[in-house]
């Protein structure tokens, strides 16, 4: 049986750590954890020693004597619903599966505005800033994506059961509820309900006792 662990960034912080997690989470596998704290003096050393591209999160998955190193985030979800089939990562319909991959690489590539105007900040509430019009255009974006989404499919989340999809827009969702940000209705409630994902709330415990504890 393989041994994962995952190497996440400052909970707080780490938007790209929190997408494996909650995938990891879901896969329902155990696996160790290992926080390594952003923004220290001995952060970009320790970067280096356990992760090629110097970024977090890392996945390794000790097997049959080898250990493997995946980086990335989209690469550890896509891993993990390999190994993990039977959790059902992305959607059995082919079609719909395709839509799925695609609001993921769209996540993955995409909004640089928002990400910089709007970083992730999990355990705080802040005012809303003024946003400029790139991060409107985001946003705005963001919140269609999900709407045509949660129409189309008529479940939970956004193609009926929880996706690598949703992992990979659930930090959009904790800066959207950081910085308050509008919503309809119906988007409103997708976020609710992925915030009362049992993985977010236990996120969102360990990125409070950061906070608290001066690490983030």
């Amino acid at each position: 049986m393989a041994k994962y662990t995952l190497i996440l960034g400052t909970k707080d912080w780490s938007s790209w750590s929190l997408r494996p997690y909650l995938a990891m989470r879901a896969v329902g596998a155990p696996f160790a954890e290992r926080v390594v704290l952003l923004r220290q003096e001995d952060t970009p050393e320790t970067l280096r020693k356990v992760s090629p591209s110097a970024r977090l999160p890392v996945l390794e998955i000790a097997e049959n004597g080898k250990t493997t190193i995946v980086w990335d985030s989209l690469a550890i979800c896509e891993t993990l619903a390999e190994r993990h089939p039977e959790a059902k990562l992305w959607p059995e319909d082919a079609n719909i599966r395709a839509a799925a991959r695609a609001y993921a690489a769209e996540m993955h590539s995409g909004f640089p505005a928002m990400r910089s105007q709007l970083s992730m900040d999990f355990a705080r509430r802040l005012p809303t800033p003024d946003l400029e019009s790139a991060t409107k255009a985001d946003v705005a974006r963001v919140i269609a994506a999900w709407s045509e989404a949660l129409d189309e499919h008529g479940g939970d989340f956004l193609f009926g059961r929880f996706s690598i999809a949703d992992a990979m827009y659930a930090p959009v969702v904790s800066r959207f509820v950081t910085y308050g940000i509008a919503a309809p209705t119906p988007v409103k409630a997708y976020m609710d309900r992925v915030m009362a994902l049992p993985a977010m709330q236990d996120w969102g415990r360990a990125s409070q006792k950061e906070v608290d504890e001066g690490a983030a």
